[in-house]
C-alpha cells in the first residue's frame, strides 16, 4: 500500500473512532441524577424494587413498562388498575414497613420530602434511596419522565412517550389553532380558597391546547407552586368575559357544581348566568402523566363540542 494511502486510511480510521465516542458520550448514561431537592441519585443500574408514594410516579412507572418494579404504591393510589395487586404505604408508616419490604428506591414529591423529612432521613440511614419530584411545567414534564426512564432502564421508552405525546398535542393543536373565536375560561383551582391555575400550569397548558383562552393570565404563584390566590374581585372583575366556567375536581378540590352556582356574587359572571359551568377529573389536568391528553380531549370537547365531536383524533393519540 502506498505510505499516502496508508495515511489517509489511518486518519479516516481515527476520525471515526473519534466520532463514535463523542456519539456515546453525548448519549451515556448519567451515572448520577439530580432530584428535584438537588439530592445527587445514583443512576448506574436500573432500580428493581421501587416503592412509589405518589400516583403520577405510579402511572408513570406502569405506562413506560417497568411495572414489574414497583413493589409498592400509596395508600391512595387507584389507576391503573393494576396498583391493587401492590403493598400499600404511606410516609405516616413506621420506617421499619419500608425495611421489611427491602426497596431499592422510593420515590416521593417535594411536598413529602418538605413536610416529612424526618422519615425521608430515617429511610437514607437504611440505605434506601428516596428521591423526589414533581414537574410544574410541561417541560419538566418531559424530563422527568425521561428521568425516570433512565433509573427504571425504561429509557427507550421513555424517548417515545415523549416523542408520541408532543405529536399528540401538535395534532391537537392542528385543529384548535384554527378556532375563531376561542372561549373565554376561568379555571378554578381550589374553590374554598379562590385559587387558580398559574400561566403555564399543566391545566392552562391543557385549556389552551385544547384552544381556550386563559382569562386569569395575571395570576401569580403562591409559594412557588402552580396555584395562585384569585380573589372573588378578581374573578368578578372579568365576570362578563368568562364563558366558560372550569373547576377541577376531586381530592385537592371537592367542590360540586351547586357550590360555585350558589357563591355569593357570582351570580353575575356570563358562564354562570349561561349554565356553562363544568367539572374535570384533576387526575387528568393536575398530573404531569400521559393522561394529560385525556385532559385536553376532555376540555375541548366541553368548549367545542361541535368540532370535537365531529372529527376523530384520539385514535392516533397515545
Amino acid at each position: 500500500m502506498h505510505k499516502s494511502q496508508f495515511s489517509y486510511g489511518l486518519c479516516l480510521t481515527l476520525t471515526l473512532l473519534i466520532v463514535q465516542l463523542i456519539a456515546s458520550l453525548a448519549y451515556a448514561k448519567p451515572s448520577t441524577i439530580l432530584d428535584q431537592n438537588g439530592t445527587p441519585i445514583p443512576a448506574k443500574r436500573p432500580y428493581t424494587k421501587i416503592i412509589s408514594l405518589y400516583g403520577a410516579h405510579t402511572e408513570n412507572l406502569f405506562y413506560l413498562g417497568a411495572a414489574a418494579q414497583v413493589i409498592g404504591v400509596s395508600v391512595n393510589d387507584d389507576y391503573p388498575e393494576e396498583v391493587s395487586t401492590k403493598q400499600r404505604f404511606s410516609y405516616h408508616d413506621d420506617p421499619e414497613k419500608y425495611l421489611a419490604a427491602m426497596p431499592d428506591l422510593v420515590l416521593i414529591r417535594p411536598m413529602i420530602a418538605n413536610g416529612y423529612p424526618g422519615f425521608v432521613k430515617q429511610l437514607r440511614s437504611y440505605g434506601i434511596t428516596v428521591a423526589s419530584f414533581q414537574p410544574k411545567t410541561i417541560k419538566d414534564m418531559y424530563s422527568y419522565w425521561l428521568t425516570l426512564g433512565v433509573l427504571t432502564g425504561k429509557t427507550r421508552s421513555a424517548e417515545k412517550l415523549v416523542s408520541r405525546f408532543k405529536s399528540s398535542v401538535n395534532m391537537i393543536r392542528s385543529v384548535t389553532g384554527k378556532i375563531h373565536p376561542k372561549k373565554r375560561v376561568y379555571f378554578q383551582a381550589i374553590h374554598r380558597r379562590m385559587r387558580t391555575f398559574t400561566p403555564g400550569a399543566m391545566p392552562i397548558f391543557a385549556l389552551e391546547t385544547a384552544g381556550g383562552i386563559n382569562v386569569a393570565s395575571d395570576a401569580k404563584a403562591s409559594r412557588n407552586t402552580n396555584v395562585a390566590v384569585y380573589g372573588k374581585e378578581q374573578i368578578l372583575s372579568k365576570a362578563d368575559r368568562i364563558d366558560v366556567f372550569l373547576a377541577q375536581n376531586g381530592i385537592m378540590n371537592p367542590v360540586t357544581l351547586t357550590d360555585i352556582l350558589t357563591e355569593p356574587g357570582f351570580h353575575v359572571i356570563k358562564a354562570i348566568k349561561e349554565s356553562r359551568v363544568f367539572l374535570i377529573d384533576e387526575s387528568i389536568v393536575s398530573r404531569p402523566v400521559p393522561r394529560l391528553l385525556d385532559g385536553i380531549l376532555t376540555i375541548g370537547t366541553t368548549l367545542y363540542p361541535e368540532i370535537f365531536n365531529s372529527i376523530d383524533i384520539k385514535k392516533d393519540l397515545l
